[in-house]
């Protein structure tokens, strides 16, 4: 062993934080389905209503607004640190 402890590594390290911050994405894509499905879905059945629709395309659109939004921020965490983009890792 080069003495080096693998919580050392840089590279791991950031692996590790890229998959940390994938799973809280994923977290909140699934937070964000339930959240619509519970509004918007009062009763389920065959076919959606036009009200049911407009609102899971109301809350679908507010939370790729809200998810641009925090891909951004990331993204600008990301380069003032010097990490590269979010984006690019997130497609790693």
């Amino acid at each position: 062993m080069n003495g080096q402890g693998a919580t050392t590594d840089p590279q791991l390290q950031h692996f590790i934080e890229i998959e940390s911050q994938k799973q809280r994405f994923q977290q909140l894509v699934h937070q964000m389905t339930e959240v619509c499905w519970d509004k918007c879905l009062d009763k389920p059945g065959p076919k959606l209503d036009s009200r049911t629709e407009m609102c899971f395309v109301n809350c679908v659109e507010r939370f790729i607004d809200t998810s641009q939004f925090i891909l951004n921020r990331l993204e600008q965490t990301q380069t003032q640190r010097g990490k590269g983009s979010f984006s690019e890792t997130m497609s790693e």
